[in-house]
C-alpha cells in the first residue's frame, strides 16, 4: 500500500468495551463526516466516538495536547472519561516510539470542557492503566417525567453536569431495565439531548451502572457517567468517596474529593490503520 500524505492514521483503544479510534496530530482537518463514516459499526472501522488530537507546539514528545470528540453520530461532545483514559494511553504509546522513557506518562489535556491530567502507567501489554482527573460534579434542576412510561419509577434521580450532561437514576434493582428502550425515552425530554444512567447500589463502596450515551446509544461504560453517578450517590449519602462502578464492560474506580473526581481504571489498545 502506497502511503500518501493526506492518509491519516487511527489508533483505536477501549476503555472496558466503551471504544474509540485516536488520530494523533492528524495531516488534515478531521470532524463530523469522518466521525459518523469511520465509526459505522457495519461500513466503517466501528466505535463509539472519534478522538482528535494535537500536541501544544506540535511537539509529539509534548505533555499538553488538546482533544476534540466526537459522537460516532457526528455531534460533538465536551469530553468522555473513557477517551480521555485511552487518549492517554495512545499518545503515551507514540512516546515510547519516540524514544521518551518514564516509568509513568504524566499528560494534559485540553478539552471542550476545560482542562485535565492523565497519569498513565505502562505494562508489558496492551492494556494499560490511566488516572483521569475529571473536574468537579455539578447539579442541575432538570429531573425526566416521563419514568412512569418506561415501567420504571426510580427512587432518586438527579441531573449532574460534570462537563457534559448526565441524568443519574437509582433504583432498588437494575434486573427488567431495558435501558435502550428508556435510555432514548428519558433523553427525548431534553432538547440538547442526555446521557442517561440507570444505577443500583450495592454497598457503600459499590454501584452498578448501565449507559445510554447522547449522540451514541447503549455502550459497555461510560467514564464520565460512572463520575457523575457516584457523585449523586454520594451527594445522596447512598455510598462513600471511593467507589467502584461496574457496567457492562467492567469496572473502574472513582475518587470523590472536595476540589477534584478522579477516574482510574483500564485502556486497552486494539490495533491501527492507515485512511485516505
Amino acid at each position: 500500500m502506497t502511503v500518501t500524505a493526506s492518509d491519516v492514521e487511527l489508533v483505536k483503544h477501549h476503555g472496558l468495551g466503551n471504544d474509540f479510534l485516536i488520530a494523533l496530530a492528524p495531516d488534515r482537518p478531521l470532524g463530523a463526516d469522518e466521525a459518523r463514516s469511520w465509526c459505522d459499526r457495519h461500513t466503517g472501522f466501528g466505535a463509539d466516538g472519534l478522538l482528535v488530537s494535537e500536541p501544544v507546539g506540535g511537539d509529539v514528545t509534548s505533555t499538553k495536547w488538546s482533544m476534540v470528540l466526537w459522537n460516532a453520530d457526528g455531534g460533538r461532545a465536551e469530553i468522555s472519561g473513557n477517551g480521555l483514559r485511552c487518549l492517554g494511553h495512545a499518545i503515551s504509546m507514540r512516546q515510547v516510539a519516540a524514544d521518551v522513557t518514564a516509568g509513568e506518562f504524566n499528560l494534559t489535556v485540553d478539552t471542550d470542557a476545560g482542562s485535565r491530567t492523565l497519569r498513565v502507567q505502562p505494562t508489558d501489554g496492551p492494556t494499560w492503566n490511566v488516572k483521569a482527573s475529571m473536574g468537579l460534579g455539578r447539579s442541575g434542576p432538570a429531573i425526566a417525567r416521563g419514568w412512569e412510561q418506561t415501567g420504571h419509577s426510580p427512587e432518586h434521580q438527579m441531573a449532574v453536569d460534570i462537563g457534559n450532561p448526565h441524568l443519574v437514576a437509582f433504583f432498588p434493582t437494575l434486573d427488567g431495565i431495558d435501558i435502550s428502550t428508556v435510555g432514548p425515552r428519558i433523553e427525548a425530554e431534553f432538547p440538547g439531548g442526555m446521557n442517561v444512567h440507570c444505577v443500583q447500589v450495592t454497598g457503600p463502596h459499590s454501584l452498578d451502572l448501565i449507559v445510554w450515551e447522547r449522540g451514541v446509544g447503549v455502550t459497555q461504560a461510560c467514564g464520565s457517567g460512572a463520575c457523575a453517578a457516584a457523585w449523586a450517590a454520594h451527594r445522596l449519602n447512598l455510598a462513600d468517596t471511593e467507589i467502584a462502578v461496574t457496567m457492562p464492560g467492567g469496572s473502574a474506580t472513582v475518587e470523590l474529593s472536595d476540589d477534584d473526581i478522579h477516574l482510574i481504571g483500564p485502556s486497552t489498545y486494539i490495533g491501527r490503520v492507515l485512511v485516505g
